[in-house]
């Protein structure tokens, strides 16, 4: 292991690097800012007076935070307190200036967050969900006052938005029980019903719909809904007052999403397609949107200023992320040295069972192929890769691999049935697609057939497990991080969010659809493994929890198979630098040591 900085290899650097994320603004005071930072080494909260230049670090716990959010005034700072990274905790409270935590509302028990809005007036709306309740929505009238439940469903649910009087309340619900699919619901303080908008009809029709917030103006209730009606996710208006819904022609490919400008005269949209996004400004009214300016990449955040400007996170797998405005300046530099930059991603479109695959491929800069390759394979299930920097992959290819990153059936950005074809045989149709996209690979030179790795977190963990039983020949090695290996028992211990999840993916319980459980659990397959695996798992995990994890790695060691566990003292990943650092280290000498190679780059 390197022990100056300076020395590191690049692909330590790049982890070590400060990075900032998008600065969030007080709505009232946009002067004042919170972002999270990884300057200490791990990731945190600070607090940014843009008027006088000073930062200050907001939270200091030892496995870190990055959920907080501004009061709107500007004057405090609420942040979510869990242990060790299981997300089972309460907010906090902590003057913007500086000075002691308190609990934000302290009659509430301990929960999973369901999302937070914030009052003009001091009030809050606060969504909680457990295991014994499901999810609850209170409203706390004044800081220190006493929460009133104005909501509760076994189903999961959320808090969406608070309109700028404080007089209605947008919901995110799955009463329909489809998890994959929202409904809405506005309602005033008192918990009283004033609008409702279902596209599921019931839980029949498989279209959902999110809270994007209401219009930032005082006496404007029309509310900014994201709506799946079209074959893809785009924005639309809707006003629960009056009763109205406003269409929108923007007309772009690819999934749509926006926000309001800080005046309510325009919408800053964020355009994802084929792993790639850009901005646009609308103005209600417009025949069209207008392009706003971006280099070629992955916008990660965006948020229109009151000055019109938009400040924006952006990278692209080469470049490392920066914080930009559209006045041409770096909205906000973090010190210390700047990240390596990596190589450039290459498109692959394969043709697969259930239609055309995206891939995203980088390769080493020097020698030619066939290289060992690495399938990174996505977290989520409803998540994408895209041409952004990540630090992970970047690694691979420092040590002589391709990366291959398959956005499989389930992946967004590619349209609602693309997403929603992840139904019944869950992890199998993914596998099916990552099949074709490593039968391309070897076909097209890139990949070594005999060193082929199968790889991923979360999901990607799981889909690991799921593959190296399924399709035992197929691979040289396993790498799985905080993974689902045993289906039944993680669906026993994991949050109640997750289970409403899996019924949805799955078509019921354990009990209800056992086979469909079997089929897709890795735990069915454990014994066909013939690849050796490498799993880590934090022993905190609420979603992918650690006993199912010990299940598995039981299974390999009663039979004898290759394999190594490594532990950590967190959660679903860790939030210090230095641990993720570890953890791609590990894996690095596991995949060299079993597939022949130099040593791991400052080992």
């Amino acid at each position: 292991m390197t022990t100056d900085p300076a020395a590191a290899p690049d692909w330590e650097k790049r982890f070590r690097a400060p990075r900032v994320s998008l600065p969030d603004w007080a709505e009232d005071a946009p002067d004042r800012s919170l972002f999270v930072s990884n300057a200490t080494g791990t990731y945190e909260l600070y607090a940014w007076d843009r008027a006088s230049g000073r930062q200050r670090q907001v939270t200091d716990r030892p496995n870190g935070t990055t959920d907080g959010v501004l009061t709107p005034d500007g004057e405090t700072i609420w942040w979510f307190s869990d242990t060790d990274g299981d997300e089972f905790g309460v907010w906090m409270r902590q003057p913007f200036g500086g000075g002691e935590d308190e609990p934000a509302a302290p009659g509430l028990a301990p929960s999973y967050p369901a999302g937070l809005a914030i009052g003009r007036d001091g009030s809050a709306v606060i969504g909680r969900s457990t295991d014994e309740d499901g999810t609850t929505v209170h409203l706390v009238r004044a800081p220190g006052a006493e929460p009133v439940e104005i909501y509760r469903h076994r189903e999961s649910a959320g808090v969406g938005d608070l309109s700028h009087d404080g007089t209605l309340i947008a919901l995110e619900h799955t009463e329909h029980g489809d998890a994959m699919h929202s409904a809405l619901r506005v309602v005033r303080p008192d918990g009283s019903t004033v609008a409702e908008l279902d596209d599921t009809e019931g839980g029949t029709k498989e279209l959902g719909l999110s809270v994007l917030g209401f219009a930032p103006v005082a006496g404007d209730t029309r509310l900014l809904v994201g709506h799946q009606r079209r074959g893809r996710w785009e924005p639309m208006i809707w006003d629960p007052v009056a009763g109205t819904e406003t269409p929108l022609p923007i007309d772009l490919p690819g999934d749509v999403g926006a926000e309001w400008y800080p005046d309510g005269s325009a919408l800053l949209v964020e355009h994802e397609f084929e792993a790639r996004s850009e901005l646009w400004r609308y103005e209600p009214g417009a025949a069209a949107p207008v392009r706003v300016d971006t280099p070629a990449g992955t916008v990660s955040g965006a948020t229109a200023r009151p000055d019109g400007t938009v400040e924006y996170l952006w990278s692209s797998a080469a470049q490392p992320p920066v914080v930009r405005s559209t006045s041409g300046a770096v909205v906000l530099d973090p010190p210390g040295a700047k990240p390596p930059p990596s190589v450039a991603v290459e498109d692959a479109w394969v043709e697969g069972p259930g239609g055309r695959i995206h891939a995203l491929v980088q390769k080493p800069a020097t020698g030619e192929g066939p290289f060992p390759t690495v399938f990174e394979i996505h977290g989520g299930p409803t998540w994408h890769d895209s041409d952004a920097f990540a630090s992970g992959p970047a690694a691979w290819v420092d040590h002589g691999f391709a990366v291959v990153r398959v956005n499989y059936r389930g992946s967004t950005g590619y349209g609602r049935a693309w997403t929603d074809a992840l139904k019944h045989r869950v992890g199998l149709i993914e596998l099916e697609d990552i099949a074709a996209v490593r039968e391309w690979s070897v076909a097209s030179g890139l990949a070594d057939p005999e060193r082929l790795v199968l790889a991923g977190g979360s999901w990607g963990g799981y889909l690991t497990l799921l593959g190296l039983g399924t399709q035992p020949d197929a691979w040289a090695l396993g790498l799985a991080a905080v993974p689902v290996a045993d289906y039944v028992t993680a669906y026993h211990d994991e949050m109640e969010a997750l289970k409403a999840m899996d019924r949805t993916l799955l078509g019921g319980t354990p009990e209800e659809v056992p086979e469909r459980f079997t089929a897709s659990s890795p735990l069915t397959y454990v014994d066909a493994v013939r690849a050796p695996v490498y799993i880590s798992a934090g022993v905190n995990d609420p979603r992918c929890p650690i006993r199912q994890v010990e299940n598995y790695v039981d299974r390999l060691a009663a039979r004898g198979a290759v394999h190594e566990v490594y532990r950590y003292d967190a959660g679903h990943g860790s939030l210090v630098v230095e641990e993720r650092i570890k953890q791609v280290r590990l894996e690095l000498e596991f995949a060299l040591k079993h597939l022949g190679g130099g040593p791991v780059q400052g080992a």
